[in-house]
């Protein structure tokens, strides 16, 4: 029996896909999985027999990536799950951007009391009048999940869509649009494009994409959205592009002293995957991921472990290991099961930077001299008998 613990309020759709294998418990010391939206776990003592968290949403800088490592636990994430909802809100605040809904709107309630409110809306509505986005350039910084589906879903909208995306994967570039520019210097996309919208992971090396040498490559007008982290961009810069006319509107999901009440700025209170629909497809993919690694040890959407999938075990026992990314560790694993006499009959061995993580298939059962034997190399960090 596997014990799930959840750090904050989960989606029942998705926890009523655990099996009967697993229960929920209160304190994540008597925990071997960890479901997580929002709390933050920096400050939290990781119990030793705590093997996995899952994050339901993308973003996990409120989970000790690397002490996660360490300990051999494996954080995963639920990539895509919460695409639509965010890519929808773009494109309201997309649209919120270029014509001035929100002060049409405040004029409204300035007014609700006046007898003529109708006959005097038609003098002032020229106030907010805006553009439209069709025919409008929009350039893309990030083409992931959300990204492909914003570029795509703006191609429909008649925009000429410019993506800049030096890793873009596989499966991203499958389902991007064959109309869509796919440029290979961001310099283009600040230099031709009305509005920009970035989507990348927040990390040390994109702190600050748009700077305020960025800014000032863009084109006078310019809008930019940000969906994805509000350190991505250098904010100050921004807001003193807004007030030399340069920037047209910044659109934020994550308020903060910088940016809330300031002029030019439309700062939405972190709405991007606030809808029932995107809270259940993340919970539900953390809960399958969850539940596939604790079962049969693969590893999927990891952010701090490889990828690593064998499916359900068919041997009569699985090993998996968790080790640091050095030479001739396989070379020492193997090596201990042919001393003992068992016999290996599958085995995947994948790295992510400084980790490793292996798992092998035998013959026979595991016995605790095989495991012991596997905990006392250098560099391994936990071994666990899967089946």
């Amino acid at each position: 029996m596997f014990k799930y613990a959840c750090l904050n309020p989960i989606s029942e759709v998705g926890l009523e896909k655990f099996t009967d294998s697993f229960t929920k418990v209160e304190d994540i010391k008597d925990a071997d999985g960890v479901l997580v939206r929002s709390a933050s776990m920096h400050d939290m003592e990781l119990p030793d027999g705590l093997l996995a968290v899952a994050r339901a949403g993308a973003g996990v800088n409120n989970i000790p990536l690397d002490e996660c490592a360490k300990k051999g636990i494996v954080v995963f994430n639920t990539p895509g799950a919460n695409a639509n909802g965010v890519k929808e809100l773009v494109f309201a605040g997309m649209l919120l951007a270029s014509r001035d809904v929100v002060g049409g709107i405040e004029w409204v309630k300035a007014n609700k009391g006046s007898e003529t409110i109708a006959k005097d809306a038609e003098k002032e509505k020229k106030k907010f009048a805006g553009t439209e986005i069709m025919n409008k350039k929009l350039g893309i910084i990030g083409l992931g999940a959300i990204g492909v589906r914003v570029a795509n879903a703006a191609k429909h909208m008649g925009m000429e869509v410019y993506g800049y995306d030096p890793y873009i994967s596989v499966d991203a570039a499958w389902n991007l649009s064959r109309d869509i520019k796919h440029v290979l210097n961001v310099e283009e996309i600040y230099e031709e494009c009305d509005i920009i919208t970035i989507h990348v992971p927040l990390m040390d090396s994109t702190k600050g994409t748009i700077s305020k040498e960025a800014v000032s490559r863009m084109k006078d007008g310019v809008i930019i959205l940000n969906f994805a982290r509000d350190l991505l961009v250098d904010e100050e810069a921004v807001i003193e592009a807004i007030k030399n006319g340069k920037v047209r509107k910044y659109v934020t999901d994550f308020p903060n002293t910088t940016t809330a009440g300031t002029e030019g700025c439309i700062v939405i209170p972190h709405l991007g995957a606030s809808t029932e629909e995107s809270e259940d497809n993340c919970a539900k993919m953390a809960v399958k991921e969850l539940m596939d690694y604790l079962e049969n040890g693969n590893i999927i959407n990891s952010v701090n472990f490889p990828k690593a999938d064998m499916g359900i075990c068919q041997s009569a026992g699985r090993v998996a290991i968790h080790h640091t990314n050095t030479a001739n560790m396989i070379t020492k694993f193997t090596a201990n099961f042919g001393d003992l006499g068992i016999n290996i009959t599958d085995m995947i061995n994948k790295s992510k930077g400084d980790y490793a993580y292996t798992m092998i298939d035998v013959e026979s059962p595991v016995t605790a001299e095989i495991v012991e034997k596997l905990r006392a190399i250098e560099g391994v960090i936990r071994v666990r008998v899967v089946k």
